[in-house]
This record gives structure tokens, sequence and C-alpha cells, in this order.
């Protein structure tokens, strides 16, 4: 039964697009189509002593106890020997994120249905790729497909091009959803805003929360940012067991940024494994209302993975610039570091360090440790600190889950200087993912 609800929903979004003098047999139709997708559920159980969480009312709470699903399918069609059309299905909140529904003090609601992609890829010329339509926005700024988190996308055209070991690509698009989807920092310093009341023209408020606190503000002009042109070309090169890249990118009246990155995967054994990674990001602001505030944003990384039989590690040390640490639109992103609710993305002067100690009970079980530290002295005086236990199952190839429990604290100085703890939170979390 599962195999023919499959193929029926399959045949039925194949054959849509034809008009009955292009028909033909469902078969043909079924077998030019692949199927994949995803299934997420998550259970987050919060508990704040300094509160801070607020329901769909407005009203604050120190708990926060929420269900959350997410589930995209993608479907893709071989038109001809040349041309493969894209789509992607997605079932969440409008933003791309969980469909997150407040099981303390909400009811039960549908979450949204979303086209995210639908485009249409060339590969008639020899070691090349254009992509043209609605795509997924991937780079080291933005996520272009997360089964469990915010997805950016827009509308343009994108060309990849190989030659022997290094890869050239370039791509512009001419609208985004930047203006909606992308957390930039989880911390309650980063949800502060700055009051723009008293300016002439742009009277909204700037929040580094999220992209929606950056959209139509005074660093977007007044526009939103989903409708500012994008350009974004990338030169890489795979030197195995090194790869590096550049990258930069480029919205119209609103910012430009690059990132350098140098890697490599090393195995000193048949049981052991280093990764290293060395990270710069440089971000400016165009700032076209002339604000009183800094155009230059930065961030550098340094990281080290290592397994070594039965365990596994990560280290890793993150500071941005001592004026701006904007690096990413998407907290999940390549050019941010993210703990559980720890960020440096948005930070200023952040020094934030991260560590991982890992071990596999069993083939398909893992128990690890993590630990984050950060503080940012030109940013309030931060210090943020989380630790967490996690617990991960891989009950089969397509079929995850994992158990997490663990502590966040936050302090910053007050309005009249003095360290006062924000947030001190006991966090738990249930999480099952299967993909197909």
């Amino acid at each position: 039964m599962r195999k023919i609800s499959k193929l029926s929903l399959v045949a039925a979004v194949a054959v849509a697009g034809f008009s009955t003098a292009n028909a033909q047999p469902l078969e043909e139709a079924i077998k030019n189509v692949e199927v994949s997708g995803s299934v997420v559920y998550r259970y987050d159980n919060f508990n704040d002593s300094e509160g801070g969480f607020s329901d769909a009312n407005k009203n604050n709470h120190d708990n926060y106890d929420h269900n959350k699903y997410k589930i995209g399918l993608n479907l893709s069609s071989k038109v001809n020997d040349y041309v493969k059309f894209n789509s992607r299905f997605i079932v969440a909140a409008e933003n791309s994120e969980f469909a997150d529904l407040d099981a303390h003090k909400g009811n039960d609601a549908n979450p949204d249905v979303r086209l995210s992609q639908a485009n249409f890829a060339f590969t008639g010329i020899q070691n090349t790729t254009v992509i043209a339509g609605k795509q997924a926005l991937s780079s080291p700024w933005t996520v272009g497909i997360d089964m469990q988190g915010n997805e950016n996308d827009g509308t343009g055209i994108l060309a990849l091009t190989t030659v022997g070991p290094v890869t050239a690509g370039a791509g512009y698009f001419n609208q985004t959803n930047l203006d909606k989807s992308g957390n930039i920092n989880g911390t309650k310093y980063a949800s502060q805003s700055i009051d723009m009341s008293a300016h002439p023209k742009y009277k909204k408020n700037i929040s580094l929360k999220n992209v929606a606190g950056i959209s139509g503000t005074a660093l977007t002009a007044g526009e939103e940012l989903g409708s500012r042109d994008l350009y974004i070309a990338t030169l890489q090169a795979d030197l195995s067991p090194v790869k590096l890249e550049a990258w930069y990118l480029d919205i119209a009246d609103t910012l430009d940024s690059y990132t350098l990155v140098a890697s490599g995967d090393f195995k000193p054994s048949d049981d052991s494994k280093i990764g290293v990674e060395a990270r710069y990001v440089s971000l400016t602001l165009d700032n076209p209302a002339n604000l009183d505030i800094e155009e230059d944003n930065s961030m550098y990384r340094l990281a080290v993975t290592g397994n070594l039989g039965i365990f596994n590690a990560k280290v890793s040390y993150t500071a941005t610039d001592k004026d701006g640490g904007l690096t990413a639109f998407d907290q999940d992103a390549q050019n941010a570091t993210l703990g559980w609710n720890l960020s440096s993305n948005g930070i200023a002067d952040a020094k934030y360090w991260q560590g991982v100690l890992g071990v596999n009970i069993l083939d398909n079980l893992n128990l690890s440790a993590n630990y984050g530290n950060l503080k940012a002295d030109e940013s309030s005086n931060l210090e943020a600190e989380e630790v967490f236990a996690q617990l991960t199952y891989k009950m089969s190839k397509n079929l995850t889950t994992y158990l997490r429990y663990g502590t966040y604290e936050e302090k910053y100085d007050d309005v009249n200087g003095d360290k006062e703890k924000f947030s001190d939170q006991n966090r738990g979390r249930i999480q099952v993912a299967y993909t197909f």
C-alpha cells in the first residue's frame, strides 16, 4: 500500500503540467520521476527562572513547551537528456521553520504548505550545470535545504562549472525569502533593538534576532530584504586532502561580504580521522541612512575534529570583530558558529569556545557531552554558557532520534552598568527524523 500511495502522488504531480495533447503513458511518467524527502518531529521543553518565553498572545511565561513538525518533499523529473525539473514542497511554518505548536497554552493547528523550489537544471555543456528558477540559496551565509530549520531560497540563475580540481560558480537572484527566513541569534541580548523612532525617514527598529529585524529598516533603505538583487560568486579547489574556498556576495543597497575557507581531512590510521578548518568572513553594511553604527563585521574560526576508535571530539574557537559580528543570515549557516542556543552570529567582540566529547556506546548509539562559552566585552559585557548531553540513536539508515538535556545561562550589564543574569534555563528536547 505504501508503494502504491507514493506512486499515485508522484504520477499526479508529474502529469499535472501537461495538456492532453502532450499526454504520455502513466508508467512512463512515473519512471522519470525521483522522490525524496524528510519528516521531523521535535518536542522542546525549556524552563527559564528569569522568564522571557512568550505565547501566541504575547504573554510572558517561564516555561516553553512546544511540539514541532516539518515535512519536506522533493520531486525531480527528467525532461530530456539535458534538462531536469526539480521541485520541493515544505509543510512547515511560513518562514520554512518548524510548524511550532504551543503545547502549554495553544491548540492544535495546521501548518502551511509551501512551494520552496521549482527550477530547471541544464547539463548540456560538459562539466557545467545551469539552474534557472526558484531554487535553494545554498552558500556559507545561508541554508538552502534544512530538514530541521529555516530554508533560504530565491528566484534567479546559478551556473557551476568544473575544470579538473577547480569549480567556479556565479549566480544572480532578483528575489529571495531573506526578509522572513533566517534566525540570526538566539540570545536575549540579540533581541534588543536599536530605537529608530527619532529617525526622520526610517522608523522601524533594528534587531539582530532574525532577518525580519533587519528587513525594511534603515539598513535596507526601508525596502524588504527579499526584494533586493543578490549576486554571488565562488571559486573552489579540491586538492585532496585539502580544500580551498573563496566566496563573494553582494545584496544591492544593503551589504557585501566575502568568505575564505581552508579545510582538510586526514586519516592517520584506519580507525582514526582528523578534520581541520580555518574560516574568515568579512561583511560590510552599505548603511544608506548614515546611521551611527559600525558598518564593518567580521569573524574568524579555527576548528579541529577527531575520531579515534569509539571516541569523537571537537574543539573550535570563534572570534568576531569588536565593532560587529553579523556574518550570516541564519545561525545554522557555515559562516556562524552554533551550539544549541548559543551563537556567535550578530554579536560584536565575541570570543566563543566550543567543545564536544563523544563515545559510541554501540555502533548506532552515541553519547556526547557539549560545552560552549561566549564572552563579549563590547556587547554590554555579555557572558553566556551552555552545557548539554546528547544521546543519539540511529535505528536505521533513514531513521535517527536523539534525546538532549542541558543548561544555559546568560548575563550582561544592565542600564546601570551592573552585571545581571537575564536567562537561566534548563532545556530538554526529543527529536525523531525520518528520511526517504
